[in-house]
Protein backbone atom coordinates (compact mmCIF):
# COMPACT_ATOMS: atom_id res chain seq x y z
CA UNK A 1 0.00 0.00 0.00
CA UNK A 2 0.87 3.40 -0.70
CA UNK A 3 1.10 6.04 1.82
CA UNK A 4 -1.07 8.39 2.48
CA UNK A 5 0.78 10.87 4.57
CA UNK A 6 -0.27 14.32 4.71
CA UNK A 7 1.41 17.74 6.19
CA UNK A 8 4.35 17.20 8.93
CA UNK A 9 4.16 13.29 8.47
CA UNK A 10 0.82 12.91 9.78
CA UNK A 11 -0.62 9.24 9.45
CA UNK A 12 -3.79 9.83 7.17
CA UNK A 13 -4.07 5.47 6.05
CA UNK A 14 -2.94 2.47 7.45
CA UNK A 15 -0.09 2.14 5.21
CA UNK A 16 1.35 4.90 6.64
CA UNK A 17 1.78 2.95 9.82
CA UNK A 18 5.27 1.05 9.98
CA UNK A 19 4.35 -1.73 11.81
CA UNK A 20 1.34 -2.34 8.43
CA UNK A 21 4.60 -1.81 6.62
CA UNK A 22 7.03 -4.38 8.21
CA UNK A 23 3.83 -6.83 8.38
CA UNK A 24 2.99 -6.79 4.55
CA UNK A 25 6.53 -7.25 3.79
CA UNK A 26 6.78 -10.53 5.77
CA UNK A 27 3.86 -11.64 4.96
CA UNK A 28 4.34 -11.62 1.53
CA UNK A 29 7.77 -13.58 1.94
CA UNK A 30 5.47 -16.09 4.50
CA UNK A 31 3.64 -16.45 1.15
CA UNK A 32 5.98 -17.49 -1.24
CA UNK A 33 7.71 -20.08 1.02
CA UNK A 34 4.87 -21.55 1.81
CA UNK A 35 4.17 -21.90 -1.65
CA UNK A 36 6.94 -24.85 -1.80
CA UNK A 37 5.22 -26.91 1.03
CA UNK A 38 3.99 -30.31 0.38
CA UNK A 39 0.76 -30.16 -1.55
CA UNK A 40 -1.35 -31.76 1.59
CA UNK A 41 -0.06 -28.65 3.32
CA UNK A 42 -1.58 -26.10 0.81
CA UNK A 43 -5.21 -26.13 1.08
CA UNK A 44 -6.68 -26.39 5.02
CA UNK A 45 -3.41 -27.01 5.89
CA UNK A 46 -0.21 -25.57 7.69
CA UNK A 47 0.49 -23.46 4.78
CA UNK A 48 -3.31 -22.25 4.23
CA UNK A 49 -2.65 -21.54 8.52
CA UNK A 50 0.25 -19.58 7.95
CA UNK A 51 -0.74 -17.29 4.90
CA UNK A 52 -4.04 -16.45 6.80
CA UNK A 53 -2.24 -15.51 10.09
CA UNK A 54 0.70 -13.34 7.92
CA UNK A 55 -1.89 -11.68 5.89
CA UNK A 56 -4.60 -11.56 9.58
CA UNK A 57 -1.95 -8.55 11.00
CA UNK A 58 -2.10 -6.49 7.67
CA UNK A 59 -6.08 -7.01 7.77
CA UNK A 60 -6.82 -6.16 11.21
CA UNK A 61 -5.00 -2.99 11.09
CA UNK A 62 -6.75 -1.82 7.94
CA UNK A 63 -9.96 -2.92 8.73
CA UNK A 64 -9.64 -1.45 12.58
CA UNK A 65 -7.77 1.70 11.40
CA UNK A 66 -10.79 2.11 8.81
CA UNK A 67 -13.18 1.59 12.00
CA UNK A 68 -11.36 4.30 14.38
CA UNK A 69 -14.07 6.98 13.44
CA UNK A 70 -16.11 5.12 15.18
CA UNK A 71 -13.99 4.99 18.39
CA UNK A 72 -10.22 4.64 19.02
CA UNK A 73 -11.20 1.55 21.18
CA UNK A 74 -12.24 0.01 18.42
CA UNK A 75 -9.26 0.65 16.77
CA UNK A 76 -6.83 -0.56 19.52
CA UNK A 77 -9.42 -4.33 19.54
CA UNK A 78 -8.02 -5.15 16.12
CA UNK A 79 -4.60 -4.53 16.96
CA UNK A 80 -5.62 -7.13 20.13
CA UNK A 81 -6.25 -9.32 17.18
CA UNK A 82 -3.74 -8.68 14.86
CA UNK A 83 -0.86 -9.14 18.20
CA UNK A 84 -2.85 -12.80 18.55
CA UNK A 85 -2.08 -13.46 14.62
CA UNK A 86 1.50 -12.20 14.97
CA UNK A 87 1.88 -14.84 18.18
CA UNK A 88 -0.04 -17.40 16.50
CA UNK A 89 2.31 -17.23 13.03
CA UNK A 90 5.14 -18.26 15.72
CA UNK A 91 4.07 -21.52 16.48
CA UNK A 92 2.99 -22.10 12.85
CA UNK A 93 7.07 -21.14 12.16
CA UNK A 94 7.86 -23.75 14.82
CA UNK A 95 5.66 -26.47 13.02
CA UNK A 96 7.47 -25.82 9.72
CA UNK A 97 11.26 -26.20 11.19
CA UNK A 98 10.13 -29.33 12.99
CA UNK A 99 8.48 -30.74 10.07
CA UNK A 100 11.57 -29.50 7.82
CA UNK A 101 9.36 -27.55 5.86
CA UNK A 102 11.89 -24.53 6.79
CA UNK A 103 15.53 -24.30 7.23
CA UNK A 104 16.38 -23.67 11.10
CA UNK A 105 17.82 -20.86 10.15
CA UNK A 106 14.55 -19.04 8.23
CA UNK A 107 11.84 -20.33 10.73
CA UNK A 108 13.92 -18.86 13.64
CA UNK A 109 14.48 -15.11 11.35
CA UNK A 110 11.16 -14.94 10.28
CA UNK A 111 10.17 -15.45 14.32
CA UNK A 112 12.26 -12.79 14.87
CA UNK A 113 10.69 -10.42 12.29
CA UNK A 114 7.26 -11.55 14.28
CA UNK A 115 8.54 -10.83 17.58
CA UNK A 116 9.33 -7.26 16.41
CA UNK A 117 5.74 -7.00 15.02
CA UNK A 118 4.29 -7.78 18.21
CA UNK A 119 6.49 -5.58 19.85
CA UNK A 120 5.74 -2.91 17.10
CA UNK A 121 1.74 -3.77 17.82
CA UNK A 122 1.71 -3.72 21.47
CA UNK A 123 3.41 -0.10 21.63
CA UNK A 124 0.95 1.14 18.75
CA UNK A 125 -1.82 -0.28 21.29
CA UNK A 126 -0.64 1.16 24.29
CA UNK A 127 -0.44 4.68 22.72
CA UNK A 128 -2.60 4.99 20.22
CA UNK A 129 -4.86 8.22 20.81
Amino acid sequence: MESNRGKAGAIVGVGDLEVFKKAYEVSLEIHALSLNFPRHEQYNGLADQMRRASKGICANLAEGFGKQSISKAEFRRFISMAIGSADEIQVWLKYCQDLGYLKTVQSQTLSSCYLEIAKMLMGLHKNWT
